[in-house]
């Protein structure tokens, strides 16, 4: 390790510290963003000493491991085997399309298609309706939601109204205002850039050890998509004009790709299923970075 990388090590270790007493992790969450992150793109099984040594690293002690992996296995989101002496998990079928979905938002361009209304129809239209608000649509009636266009919740039915604004920029801030409230996802960008530029900075001279890169990428993602999946992501006209959310976006992809190299390295090391390695990369990962190429600041 050069000085360098050593003093980098050190900013890398304290920043993650500053953050975790900011902003405290709860293992569960902290383990599917290790499988969607790490896991679910090499294959999808881990072993759960990596599981435990990946969460030592912010602060997550065995036993929590232990027992949020016990939760998500009866909650139906992992699939547990074993091999020899060894425990191995991996997703479950339902908790691999909802990671699917999620790394789509994640890691691929925001796309705006504009706007549309849905109609529900059936029977469960109080549930659909919270898929629909879960998703960022607003509710206008208590059949009828309004967001924007994209890709459904997959237990929606009903009808789909494509729609473009006709009116101008006023009266469409007013029809947002009285719908959504932007203010709580601002402040989470914006915290979120006060918590990450300073990576930025270190990374100017080196990178951290690939223990440390790994344990910042995953927080930076963990953090990252805690904020994006909240966003209800309107179409771009209807954002305010100093939106943070354009930034944290940029950030993120930059800090992920130079991030990378050295985490990954540390994965092909250090995590195996009881067929072998997990690979350095995969066709999937090799996407994301290419995606995130586009992105960067």
């Amino acid at each position: 390790m050069t000085a360098a990388t050593n003093q980098a090590d050190v900013q890398a270790r304290e920043l993650i510290g500053t953050i975790l007493a900011e902003s405290p992790l709860k293992a569960a969450g902290f383990i599917v963003t290790i499988y969607g992150d790490v896991v679910e793109p090499r294959g999808g099984v881990a072993w759960i000493g990596n599981l435990i040594e990946t969460c030592a690293e912010v602060g997550i002690s065995e036993t929590l491991v232990r027992t949020a992996v016990s939760r998500l296995v009866a909650s139906g989101q992992l699939l547990g085997e074993r091999e020899g002496r060894r425990s191995y998990y991996r997703l479950s079928q339902s908790a691999g399309r909802e990671f699917a979905a999620a790394a789509m938002v994640l890691f691929e361009p925001f796309e705006d298609h504009g706007w549309q209304f849905v109609h529900m129809t059936g029977l469960s239209a109080d549930e659909q309706m919270q898929a629909l608000q879960r998703a960022g649509f607003a509710r206008l009636g208590p059949r009828l939601a309004v967001g924007p266009a994209g890709p459904l919740p997959a237990t929606i039915a009903g009808t789909v109204f494509r729609a473009e604004t006709a009116s101008g920029q006023k009266p469409l801030a007013a029809f947002v205002a009285d719908y959504w409230d932007l203010a709580p996802h601002a402040a989470a960008y914006r915290q979120f850039l006060v918590q990450f530029e300073p990576i930025a900075r270190i990374l100017e001279s080196d990178a951290p050890a690939p223990k440390a890169s790994l344990a910042v990428r995953l927080l930076l993602t963990h953090r990252f998509r805690s904020v994006l999946l909240h966003d209800p992501r309107l179409p771009s006209p209807a954002l305010p004009k100093d939106w943070p959310g354009q930034h944290a976006r940029r950030l993120f992809a930059c800090l992920y790709r130079k991030l990378s190299p050295a985490a990954d390295a540390h994965v092909a090391r250090n995590f195996v299923t009881a067929v072998g390695p997990l690979a350095i990369a995969t066709a999937a990962t090799d996407r994301r970075l290419a995606s995130l190429s586009k992105q960067s600041v």
